[in-house]
């Protein structure tokens, strides 16, 4: 089962290795070092307790925006002005990030994979685009790709623009599971659903974690996020997307194996396409699998 029930404000969080293990029913992947879930802004005191102390996490991986990061700040301060938020949850009137641990940014939809989709837009859509970005409409200027490419290419689709675009950033990201030295730690973007999934079915790959065990983790994030589902699809409706985009896409992990196989002739050839060669990989496996 997720770990989710173990804390107060804090969604679909888990131990991949545990989840997978089970999956399997044998002992493959570490257990208690490879974590991921949604965003961790809201945790409660004692959420911020358990992930660090209860947990032993060292570092957060935080794939999002510079978009989602300042509307994490904006929200943040909006809720810490409100009495009844913060009896609710002390920590709002603390910094977002938990003291003593690591962070890493990693903006997973990297500069590359934003020029890739800006080139999708007709040149009307690109200069109004350009108009609204550089006059501080931040969301007004998403929702233009949210509605001229990220819709029509779909959850699949933009999983695999990632994976031929944002090369360094999965590389970044990668290289943090060759360092046991950085573990146990979580990864995570704003649902810990589609960017975040993407990463942990390639570690799972590398780790030769059968691709039916990594469709039941990946899938486990529908559930997991029933509770803020209607605040979600606020936020998806906003960048012009539909309701579906706040669910899983069932054909994901078997787009993304038949991507690597198809473009690049197997995962082993992207990654080192990629520069994440062998000895890379070795570290991975070291790292955790038992």
């Amino acid at each position: 089962m997720p770990l989710t029930s173990d804390f107060e404000n804090v969604l679909n969080f888990r131990d991949v290795g545990k989840i997978v293990n089970q999956f399997l029913g044998e002992r493959r992947v570490r257990e208690g070092l490879f974590y991921r879930s949604a965003r961790l802004d809201d945790a409660t005191p004692f959420d911020r307790e358990y992930v660090r102390d209860g947990l032993g996490v060292k570092t957060v991986i935080d794939l999002r925006t510079k978009t989602e990061h300042l509307n994490k700040i904006k929200k943040r301060e909006a809720q810490a002005s409100v009495p009844s938020l913060v009896k609710l949850n002390a920590a709002l009137t603390e910094p977002v990030e938990i003291p003593g641990l690591d962070y890493r940014e990693i903006k997973i939809t990297g500069r590359p994979l934003e020029l890739f989709w800006l080139k999708q837009l007709g040149w009307w859509d690109f200069l109004r685009f350009l108009c609204l970005f550089v006059f501080g409409y931040r969301m007004k200027a998403i929702r233009i790709i949210g509605e001229g490419v990220m819709l029509p290419r779909g959850l699949v689709g933009l999983g695999l623009d990632t994976l031929d675009n944002a090369t360094v950033e999965i590389r970044e990201t990668l290289s943090l599971y060759t360092d046991p030295t950085v573990l146990p730690s979580v990864v995570h973007c704003t649902q810990g659903k589609d960017r975040t999934g993407l990463v942990v079915a390639l570690v799972l790959m590398i780790l030769d974690v059968p691709i039916k065990g990594i469709e039941h983790d990946y899938g486990l994030t529908d559930e997991a996020l029933i509770p803020e589902r209607e605040e979600r699809l606020v936020e998806i409706r906003e960048i012009g997307l539909t309701d579906e985009w706040a669910d899983t896409a069932k054909d994901m992990i078997i787009g993304i194996e038949r991507h690597l196989n198809d473009r690049y002739g197997g995962l082993e050839r992207y990654l080192d396409q990629i520069g994440f060669g062998a000895e890379d990989r070795a570290k991975v496996r070291e790292t955790l699998l038992y």
